[in-house]
């Protein structure tokens, strides 16, 4: 692959995932103008491995793409999860700070068909608080699927959004149509006869992975 269309390829990704040349600078440790020179101006000719593998991850993409020979591509048979800089309520009670994309994580394509028919529509958030513990516990990852949230509901934990807090609760039906949402932590409240009005639905958690 030529240098000029390593240099479109990253200008491309740049622009489909909102990001800035600055912003990309920093997460490779290089000053403000790095990626702006190299894009622009050719400078440097081409992207040090350490630069191109960061960039690769973050994008989700074949280092091939970046300038890699076809001998080091190593990133085929993975599918890249967003990672967003989101947490999830399991405890008191977080505003929603939005959700920007912090990261990818590669996952094997076959094992993530098995989790949702969709993997397109996965994502991974933090857990914050111990509201769900033991099953979910503060610091945690999990994986979400927002397709989920377009299904009839089925017992089981979900990202949810109620009184304007993002959160992770156990949801399940109750008589009359209404919702019941539960706490795994016995010291924390749940929520009986809920209307399912009052909850909008983010997803359903089908994965979790925590530091050990």
């Amino acid at each position: 692959m030529v240098g000029h269309n390593v240099r479109e390829n990253l200008e491309r990704l740049v622009v489909e995932n909102g990001d800035d040349y600055a912003g990309l600078s920093k997460l490779i440790g290089r000053n403000a103008a790095y990626i702006q020179q190299f894009i622009k101006r050719g400078t440097p000719k081409i992207l040090p491995e350490r630069e191109r593998g960061i960039l690769a991850r973050y994008f989700g993409v074949d280092e091939v793409e970046l300038g890699a020979p076809e001998t080091r591509s190593a990133m085929r048979d993975v599918r890249f999860i967003p990672r967003l800089a989101v947490e999830a309520s399991a405890g008191p009670g977080s505003v929603d700070a939005g959700d920007s994309l912090a990261g990818k994580v590669g996952f094997d394509p076959k094992w993530l068909k098995k989790l949702s028919s969709s993997p397109e529509r996965l994502s991974l958030i933090s857990v914050a608080g111990d509201s769900m513990a033991p099953t979910l516990v503060d610091g945690e990852d999990i994986m979400v699927d927002a397709s989920a949230a377009e299904e009839p509901l089925r017992d089981g934990i979900y990202v949810i959004r109620m009184d304007g807090v993002l959160m992770v609760k156990r949801l399940a039906r109750a008589p009359g149509g209404k919702l019941s949402v539960r706490s795994d932590n016995p010291d924390w409240p749940s929520w009986e006869d809920v209307e399912p009005s009052d909850i909008q639905l983010i997803g359903r958690v089908v994965w979790a992975g925590r530091r050990v």
